[in-house]
């Protein structure tokens, strides 16, 4: 059965970052009578400037709310009457994390523990959380949180008892001019004639903001509980991003930042075990359902991967050259973008 919003209410944590924003617009044209739609985030300038998107006038179906997901107290006020969460808020860049952890902490663990119990508090019907590559075999304590906060939603099924909640994960790269993003800083420093690389082998997955709403909406329509959602994506050369952006830029190489990888993991070898081929995703499930699983394959008609199978952004099949990514960052990234 299709995913249908209307008359449904829906909250968004951190639904003033990209990809809150992103969801918005995505959610309030295609169910534009959806009876509320919540933005719950602590940035009270981000919502003042969002609210002047959305004025009341024209979506007087949706509510911007201030509230911190360290706050159960708050979530639990904010929960009631809502249908659908999606779990966006959460502290992410990887150097901040690594000076400020117990910050970190209490967002992206605390947070998704307080998310949690208020859904099983309310009359949440769904939730999907979302997660990032950085949680698979996490090398930094970004990643180490949200592969935490992964753990935390996926067990979260196995305690709700006769609550009818369902709670899901979607995991994916990095998103194309998000906030924060590489492409962006890129565009920045196009006409300084440097522009810094950390390692000149280094890769990373890509993924659109349209491309990750499609999939947390894939989510909320399809998921059991249990699963964790894995895009299947390209993967691009970060040398070649420097090269499609500022061609006549020296690359200068400045080294890794504590914290990343050269290249990004989504699925490891050990997760193979319990890894489904979905055809336009991927799906890690839980070794445990309260759910069968031959009813879930036929369902989805999933395959199973081979043991051992693993999928990085290095040894990816699929690869974004460099007239491809100028071709995308035109297209989602900076409409006015051009190489003279």
């Amino acid at each position: 059965m299709a995913l249908d919003l209307t008359n449904k209410s829906v909250l968004i944590t951190g639904g003033t970052g990209s990809l809150g924003k992103a969801l918005t617009k995505t959610i309030l044209t295609r169910w534009p009578n959806i009876k509320r739609l919540v933005i719950y985030s602590r940035d009270e300038q981000k919502q003042f400037q969002m609210a002047f998107e959305y004025p009341d006038s024209k979506y007087p179906n949706i509510r911007f709310f201030i509230g911190d997901v360290r706050d159960y107290d708050r979530l639990k006020r904010a929960f009631k009457g809502i249908d659908y969460v999606i779990h966006a808020a959460a502290m992410k860049h990887v150097p901040i994390a690594e000076y400020n952890p117990d910050e970190c902490v209490k967002t992206n663990v605390n947070g998704a523990e307080n998310v949690i119990r208020a859904t099983l508090e309310t009359s949440v019907q769904g939730v999907v959380a979302l997660s990032t590559d950085k949680a698979c075999a996490p090398i930094n304590l970004y990643g180490a949180t949200k592969l935490t906060s992964d753990k935390l939603f996926i067990a979260a099924n196995n305690i709700r008892g006769d609550n009818p909640v369902k709670f899901s994960v979607v995991r994916y790269g990095n998103v194309m001019g998000s906030n924060g993003s590489v492409m962006p800083f890129f565009l920045k420093r196009r006409h300084s004639g440097v522009i810094p690389i950390t390692d000149p082998n280094m890769t990373r997955f890509n993924i659109s903001l349209d491309e990750g709403v499609n999939m947390v909406l894939h989510a909320l329509e399809t998921a059991w509980g249990g699963e964790l959602f894995v895009p299947k994506i390209p993967s691009y050369r970060i040398t070649d991003v420097a090269t499609a952006i500022a061609p006549d830029c020296t690359q200068e190489v400045i080294g890794i930042r504590p914290g990343e990888k050269v290249h990004e993991e989504m699925i490891t070898p050990s997760d193979s075990f319990t890894t489904y081929d979905l055809g336009k995703y991927y799906v890690i499930l839980p070794q445990t359902t309260n759910w069968k699983l031959d009813d879930f394959i036929r369902q989805f008609d999933a395959k199973k991967v081979p043991v051992g199978f693993k999928y990085n952004s290095g040894e990816n099949d699929e690869w974004l050259d460099v007239p491809s990514l100028r071709r995308l960052i035109r297209e989602h990234v900076d409409p006015e973008f051009n190489v003279s």
